[in-house]
């Protein structure tokens, strides 16, 4: 069974953020399940070389247990700072901004819980430095830190170590968030942005007063988006640039939808129509449909494969298959693609 690092991480911090209950026996069998899920990964990067799920994930296993002031072993914590210090945590097609946020959160909620030795720490908050400083560096013409998924990430290292006034990035990266808040369309994506706006990380849920904490939660009414009339026309290609594939280009058809539908409404609109024949499968994350399986190919976490989402001729996606709205005239590509 591969580990669940990543998902049961976030679980418990947002868990932690709700102020359960005092009787602690359910979320400590979670705890220990995160502990064991983390080991695996731990093992895994002994053995490949990298965690079996990703870094990303390795790294909100560790904050997850730090903000549950649970301490980790100092190799597991070494390994996550030896892929900082080696800058393995980009991946093919990718920002790493994410990731590197992530990690320096971690590394900051351990120091200042004082969850590791005075050696350690010292260690801990150079490597926080450095992802600081090329987090800075990864600001686009755009004021995106790497882009505006990563942003959040990136701007709640700033709140954490109290540097968001003496960085004129940090104000940049603000002034572009609050102009493209419609990008965050789900829960996830929502509660990843919500922090950064109101000026807060979640090591802030470590020092909480529970008690102290009102019902402050009201409801709102929903808007529906006024309905884009008409049809369009967009180019479907499927690319397989991988050695097991007979051939890089599997499908290059265009494909007619309603103006205004999503890729995933495009999708499937290109398996309504045919020959040749177009099918593909996803699988429900937080963050909606992960495009899981285009064709007979399928994404293995095992091979550390994906299906990239692109516009011609080589623009990858900032959105998943149900939030992209194409348009007419467009070019979507398919590619699958390594991490």
């Amino acid at each position: 069974e591969w580990p669940e690092t990543g998902r049961l991480a976030l679980y418990l911090l947002g868990l932690r953020a709700t102020c359960p209950p005092l009787e602690p026996g359910p979320q400590r069998s979670l705890v220990t399940w995160l502990k064991y899920y983390l080991e695996e990964d731990w093992a895994g990067s002994r053995q490949h070389g990298h965690p079996l799920t990703s870094y990303y994930q390795y790294s909100l296993g560790v904050l997850a247990l730090c903000v549950h002031r649970k301490r980790v072993r100092e190799e597991v914590i070494r390994r996550l700072l030896a892929a900082e210090h080696h800058g393995r945590f980009g991946h093919a097609g990718g920002s790493a901004v994410d990731t590197e946020a992530v990690a320096a959160l971690a590394f900051t909620c351990l120091e200042r819980e004082r969850l590791v030795g005075a050696r350690l720490a010292a260690e801990l908050r150079a490597a926080m430095r450095r992802v600081r400083r090329r987090i800075v560096e990864a600001q686009g013409q755009d004021g995106f830190f790497g882009n505006v998924y990563s942003t959040p990430w990136a701007m709640q290292v700033f709140i954490a170590t109290n540097t968001c006034q003496t960085q004129p990035a940090y104000g940049r990266a603000m002034a572009a968030l609050l102009e493209n808040l419609d990008a965050f369309t789900t829960a996830a994506t929502v509660a990843q942005v919500l922090p950064a706006l109101h000026g807060r990380s979640y090591l802030d849920i470590t020092s909480m007063r529970c008690q102290e904490q009102l019902d402050t939660l009201t409801p709102i009414s929903t808007k529906t988006p006024p309905e884009i009339l008409g049809n369009m026309t967009v180019r479907l290609v499927v690319e397989c640039p991988q050695p097991q594939c007979p051939q890089r280009w599997l499908y290059d058809q265009p494909v007619p939808a309603p103006a205004g539908v999503s890729l995933l409404d495009v999708l499937r609109a290109a398996t309504a129509q045919g020959p040749p024949n177009f099918t593909f499968g996803t699988q429900d994350t937080p963050q909606g449909p992960f495009l899981s399986r285009v064709l007979w190919l399928e994404a293995q976490q095992q091979k550390r494969s994906y299906w990239q989402l692109l516009t011609a001729p080589s623009t990858s996606l900032q959105m998943g298959v149900a939030d992209y709205r194409p348009h007419n005239g467009e070019t979507l590509i398919l590619r699958l693609s390594k991490w």
